[in-house]
């Protein structure tokens, strides 16, 4: 039996977003870093942040207000099948295109050499970018789903692995395997701010509900300093699955749209390379049984392998050559290794419900929810109920409901 529940957290979402990032560019002061007429290069990525056309397009009206000719270039490493292409796509898709942005989209991967950082690590930079008079990065700010530190996920980090394309995204995830990603991206960070071509950035951070909550605009010589204060604030927003341990998670759809590892590693508790359950303060999770594959991950299906079963109904949506191209990219081959499929709901989650060492299935604990990012709704099993964490805001939504599936095999939910 499923029960429908649902978690409370704090509504922290700004009403007008786009008038929120007009006065806070207005604020920080980084118009003045750019005379009028220079051209402006504003680098835009390819994660699923919530208000990404509006947050653009706003930057792009604030330089014009400045005098500037700013244009929009994907700050990506491999993604959108590593291809100049396949970027702009991931960028229009979500609404940023010459159009929408009434202002040049340049997509290219030429490079400039930037030498060398104080650990040695050779620093290359979007040519595009580079030959503009100044450079603006926006991006989300947010634990990264597979290290810790006091920088993670941001504008920092799109400073390296963004700003330096796909060469750039190979680079410095072989030198991490030895230095550690935090130690990559504060060096390369460091050593391209040292340059003055960057102006400086727009960090965002989201709320529980994956609302645009805080905005912040950050000149170049205070950038990491003022990352490091956002990802502490975005940490002490960022929501859990509210048990300690759980037997199956049921998951509805897995997309780079969604994390860069297809799934949160911080929510599902695993690690690039095979770990399981290596996030101390993260509840356990046993087994991972993944639906389907998000239409906006564009085949792409980099995390696949964090799962213990899939659904066929994912394989057939994916770009193994997309896919190819992040896990040799990034090094971690296991996030592309395919797991156990069925053709039908019922065969994965027998399969993964068998397998938690559990003699009784009314004793195997399940929950379900949407994706990584949305955990606010989900069913649990009922013998979940009591396991409900003490610090979790949880209420039951509806009646407890069957498992049921049609004549494929495949789940009809009806909580």
């Amino acid at each position: 039996m499923f029960v429908p529940i649902r978690q409370t957290f704090p509504h922290r979402g700004i009403e007008d977003v786009a008038d929120a990032v007009r006065l806070e560019l207005e604020a920080s002061g980084v118009g003045k870093a750019a005379q009028p007429g220079a051209r402006i290069a504003i680098g835009a990525g390819s994660r699923g942040i919530a208000d990404i056309a509006a947050i653009v397009r706003a930057a792009v009206d604030f330089w014009k207000s400045c005098r500037c000719e700013p244009f929009v270039f994907p700050a990506m490493g491999s993604h959108g099948a590593g291809t100049p292409e396949g970027q702009a796509s991931v960028l229009a898709h979500y609404g940023i295109d010459e159009r929408t942005m009434e202002c040049p989209v340049v997509s290219t991967f030429d490079l400039v050499p930037l030498g060398r950082t104080n650990r040695g690590i050779e620093v290359v930079a979007s040519r595009d970018a580079w030959e503009s008079d100044g450079v603006f990065l926006i991006n989300r700010v947010k634990w990264h789903t597979s290290f810790a530190g006091g920088i993670e996920s941001g504008l920092t980090k799109m400073l390296a692995i963004g700003l330096g394309k796909i060469e750039g995204a190979r680079i410095y995830h072989a030198h991490a395997r030895t230095l550690g990603m935090e130690t990559v991206i504060r060096s390369v960070g460091e050593h391209v701010i040292a340059m003055g071509k960057i102006i400086g950035g727009l960090g965002v951070v989201e709320d529980a509900y994956h609302h645009t909550a805080k905005v912040a605009g950050i000149p170049a010589a205070r950038l990491i300093a003022c990352e490091e204060e956002l990802l502490r604030l975005a940490k002490s927003w960022m929501v859990r699955l509210p048990f300690a341990a759980v037997d199956v998670l049921i998951v509805d759809e897995m997309g780079k749209n969604i994390s860069g590892t297809g799934m949160d590693l911080k929510v599902v508790n695993r690690g690039v390379v095979n770990m399981l359950n290596p996030w101390p303060d993260t509840p356990r999770v046993e087994r991972i049984f993944v639906r389907d594959l998000s239409l906006l991950s564009y085949g792409n299906a980099t995390g696949i392998g964090v799962a213990d079963v899939v659904h066929d109904r994912l394989l057939e949506k994916v770009d193994y050559k997309a896919g190819m191209v992040n896990a040799v990219t990034s090094g971690s081959l296991s996030l592309l290794k395919i797991p156990l499929h069925f053709s039908s709901d019922r065969e994965c989650f027998d399969v993964a419900a068998h397998s938690v060492g559990k003699f009784d299935r009314e004793e195997v604990t399940v929950a379900w929810v949407r994706n990584t990012l949305e955990l606010g709704s989900m069913l649990v099993s009922r013998n979940l109920l009591d396991q409900m964490s003490s610090e979790a805001n949880v209420e039951v939504t509806g009646a407890a409901c069957p498992v049921e599936y049609d004549v494929t095999g495949n789940f009809v939910r009806n909580c």
